[in-house]
């Protein structure tokens, strides 16, 4: 048996990097995939990928910000699928994530919450009685390093991604009698493409980390029963580099 083999898991944020690579091992693991993106192209592309090595896959066009597009997803999967046993949230906005502290308006912090907590919120709202029902559901929220770092010059994504910490340790408290565990990943992966100009890796391991070979299977760790006594915690598949924040 294959380890989410008769899963539904929903990736939110699947069209690209560590979502795409996570979507694509949970299919090739046996789970239906629901591949939730803003972007309809690459939508299609995860989507034929994982058809095309047998797996299942939905793909749906979705708006992480737009608390309506979410329920309205979240509503297609249990439709086609019959449930929901495993979460994923990955989305970000790459776009807005550079500010220092002293230039950093409300409009662009706002932005970092809306496709980030507040959008990883309304999923988990959305999937939760379908989690429940499961028996066994699964919430993997990725936040990062960076926040637990502060490091500059990512203010709105550090407090962004510190409030996603906050929510699962929440969530994990409230959810744990359901039997739902709710955990993190705090991922350093190569997600553009290392190049001449790539800054060089800080970590312990010297090397910049893989989605599909260092990240995604992580998650997969986190969505099947091997994790099943973990909740509420952080797992770091950075290579080392958290170990600079502990000294």
């Amino acid at each position: 048996m294959k380890k989410l083999s008769d899963k539904v898991a929903i990736i939110a944020g699947a069209g690209r990097g560590i979502g795409r690579a996570t979507a694509e091992l949970f299919a090739a693991e046996g789970a239906k995939v629901a591949v939730l993106s803003v972007t309809p192209v690459n939508i299609t592309t995860v989507v034929e990928h994982i058809q095309s090595q047998g797996g299942t896959a939905l793909g749906i066009a979705c708006d992480l910000s737009d608390g309506d597009q979410i329920t309205n997803a979240v509503a297609r999967v249990v439709e086609a699928f019959g449930g929901i046993d495993i979460l994923v949230n990955v989305a970000f906005d790459p776009s807005v994530v550079h500010s220092s502290i002293v230039d950093l308006s409300v409009d662009q912090l706002q932005r970092n919450f809306d496709i980030g907590p507040i959008a990883y919120l309304r999923t988990m709202q959305a999937c939760y009685p379908h989690l429940k029902a499961s028996g066994e559901g699964r919430v993997i929220n990725f936040a990062s390093l960076a926040g637990i770092l502060g490091l500059p010059p990512y203010a709105p994504y550090n407090l962004a991604k510190e409030a996603v910490r906050a929510l699962t340790r929440s969530a994990a408290r409230e959810w744990g009698p359901d039997n739902i565990t709710v955990n993190n990943l705090l991922p350093v992966a190569d997600t553009w493409g290392a190049g001449p100009n790539t800054p060089p890796p800080t970590n312990a391991l010297c090397r910049h980390g893989s989605p599909e070979l260092d990240i995604a299977p992580v998650a997969l760790f986190l969505a099947s029963s091997d994790s099943r006594f973990i909740t509420g915690s952080s797992l770091t598949p950075d290579g080392g580099q958290i170990i600079d924040g502990a000294r």
